[in-house]
C-alpha cells in the first residue's frame, strides 16, 4: 500500500449551493470549492440539498465538465429526517444532471432520523449508529423495500466495467450526513478507487 506521501494528492473540486455546504463537503474530502468549471481536476463532487433543488449554476458547471469526462459524484447533503429526501434529489438530479446510479440507499431509525445505508450490491447494511461502523445482512422486509431500486441498480452495472466511474462514464450518487458520518467512508472508497492525475 503506498502512503499518502508517495503518491500524489488528488484534486478534487465541489460545487454546489451553498445550501448544500459545499465548504463542508470539501474538507471533508480533501478538496476545494470550484466557483468555475475545473477541467484540471481528478474527481468532481456536486453537493445537493433536498430541500433547496438544484440551482442554475451547479447545472451549467455540470454541464460544462462533459467535455473534459471527469469522473463526476454527486453527494446528496442535509438529509434530515424525511423517508425520501435521498431519493427525491436522485431522481431531480438524473432530470438535470445525466442518469445517476444509486449504490447505496439510506434507512431511518425509529425517531425517522438516518442511521444507516443499504448496499444494493450484496443487500448489506451498513449500521452508522454504532462505534464503530457495523455491517450485517438485511431483513427481509429491507429487502422488499428496495427491491425496484436494486433491480435497476444491478441492470445499469452489467453493461458497466469496474473502471466505468473512473473513465466519467457512471456517475454515482451518495447520501452523506457529515456531522454522523453517514457515507463519507463510501465517497472516501471512490476517491481512493481514482488513479492520481499527472
Amino acid at each position: 500500500m503506498s502512503s499518502p506521501s508517495s503518491s500524489r494528492v488528488k484534486r478534487i473540486h465541489v460545487y454546489g449551493h451553498v445550501s448544500a455546504s459545499p465548504q463542508a463537503v470539501a474538507s471533508a474530502f480533501n478538496g476545494q470549492v470550484a466557483l468555475t468549471p475545473e477541467g484540471e481536476s481528478d474527481l468532481a463532487i456536486f453537493a445537493i440539498n433536498p430541500s433547496a433543488g438544484i440551482d442554475h449554476e451547479t447545472i451549467a458547471h455540470w454541464s460544462a465538465l462533459d467535455e473534459f469526462q471527469i469522473p463526476r459524484l454527486v453527494v446528496v447533503n442535509g438529509l434530515d429526517g424525511h423517508e425520501m429526501d435521498f431519493e427525491d434529489a436522485v431522481m431531480v438530479a438524473t432530470r438535470v444532471f445525466d442518469q445517476l446510479v444509486t449504490p447505496y440507499l439510506v434507512l431511518h431509525d425509529d425517531a425517522g432520523e438516518p442511521a444507516a445505508l443499504i448496499r444494493l450490491q450484496d443487500l448489506q447494511i451498513l449500521d452508522y449508529s454504532t462505534k464503530p461502523i457495523t455491517l450485517r445482512a438485511s431483513e427481509p422486509e429491507h429487502e422488499e423495500l428496495v427491491r425496484e431500486f436494486r433491480d435497476e441498480y444491478l441492470e445499469m452495472m452489467t453493461e458497466m466495467d469496474d473502471g466505468a466511474f473512473a473513465a466519467g462514464i457512471i456517475f454515482p450518487a451518495i447520501p452523506i450526513n457529515l456531522a454522523k458520518g453517514i457515507g463519507v467512508d463510501i465517497v472516501q472508497e471512490f476517491i481512493d478507487s481514482l488513479p492520481s492525475g499527472s
